[in-house]
């Protein structure tokens, strides 16, 4: 009898897996703290080592998002690519595929949405609108699918081609913010604003976009996907082990371009929304640090789609409270990439310790 065989997709660290009962959340819970008290602790020395008061730092960071409703209004319209990113991330990586193309994909979900709010800036925003964000889900869909079928078809590594096509998205921005809709009185590339129908209504007071309202709901669909569905189920199963995955029925290449697919689709979904409802026009420049935060949301919640929505929002409050923290204290915005960062490997410190341990009482 001929056995199928493939090569096997090795399991990401941060993927969901089956997990255990009882204790084992209590012990996620105490890594979390353990790891956001010693980051804070080993930040507040280098603070304190540039001759700044890590206090005054920490409330700058920690109360700016929560003492005004602007600040609370600010600190959810950065959650909202944040968490897209972040799950565009996490998804393929549930399959155990890297998705490094999330800035390049939401820049050019941004463009065609721009692109369809300039050019059908006269329609009526019930049709307009969706026009845009749809517009901007399937070509960031579009870009990740050039990576996915790379993959699939020449075995091109997909952190190379979606890295190298982040490069190409931004010679698509400039191009179009430069070149095809320029706005010659914004002294930057920026495009011309796109129709009003095009944009996204706003609530509150201080006004909210209510693309923050479609964020939470696409980031609890993907959590129900991703743990009550047959896709969801496929695409853990191919993380875990590729070859049993096979064995049983799974098409391991259609669920890795699926996952890469889906993953584009929101970070699409992301930059048509920053347009739509934060921005009105398409600016060079507007993904900002959105990739490196999301893939470090991505790893800090452990591929789990359940716990990215909650990560998201507490590095959302850590860069808003930057520039606060830079105003108030003096210190460098850029100490709360630090601090994010040592989060992550106190959390990686503690993954290898308990492996340890765990290994040690067997």
């Amino acid at each position: 009898m001929t056995t199928t065989t493939s090569t096997p997709v090795e399991t990401p660290p941060q993927a969901e897996a089956p997990r255990g009962r009882g204790g084992s959340l209590a012990g996620r819970i105490g890594s979390y703290v353990v790891a956001v008290l010693l980051a804070f602790v080993v930040a507040g020395v280098v603070i304190a080592a540039l001759g700044h008061n890590p206090v005054d730092a920490y409330r700058a960071i920690l109360t700016t998002s929560f003492k005004s409703g602007f600040g609370l209004v600010e600190t959810v319209h950065k959650w909202v690519p944040l968490v897209l990113l972040a799950l565009a991330f996490t998804i393929p990586l549930a399959a155990g595929k890297y998705n490094i193309g999330g800035e390049g994909q939401l820049l050019v979900g941004a463009t065609a949405s721009a692109a369809a709010g300039i050019l059908l800036a006269d329609l009526p925003m019930v049709v307009l609108l969706p026009v845009v964000l749809v517009v901007g889900v399937l070509a960031g869909a579009v870009f990740a699918w050039i990576a996915a079928w790379l993959m699939d078809r020449f075995g091109i590594n997909e952190i190379l081609s979606t890295v190298l096509l982040n490069f190409v998205s931004f010679g698509i921005v400039d191009y179009v913010a430069s070149e095809v809709w320029s706005d010659p009185a914004a002294g930057h590339p920026t495009t011309i604003p796109i129709g009003e129908g095009g944009l996204l209504p706003l609530v509150g007071r201080p006004p909210m976009h209510l693309g923050v309202v479609l964020a939470v709901l696409v980031a609890a669909a993907t959590v129900v996907v991703m743990r009550r569905s047959v896709p969801g189920y496929e695409l853990r199963a191919v993380g875990a082990n590729g070859r049993a995955a096979q064995v049983h029925g799974i098409r391991i290449g259609r669920v890795a371009v699926g996952s890469l697919v889906v993953g584009g689709a929101l970070a699409g979904l992301a930059g048509a929304i920053e347009v739509a409802g934060v921005h009105g026009k398409l600016i060079e420049g507007m993904q900002s640090n959105y990739l490196l935060l999301g893939i470090i949301i991505g790893l800090i919640a452990r591929g789990n789609a359940l716990a990215v929505p909650f990560v998201a929002f507490g590095i959302a409050v850590l860069e808003v409270g930057s520039s606060a923290m830079q105003r108030s204290a003096g210190v460098p915005s850029e100490m709360v990439l630090i601090v994010e960062a040592l989060i992550l490997l106190f959390l990686l410190f503690s993954d290898v310790v308990g492996s340890r341990l765990r290994r040690h009482a067997r």
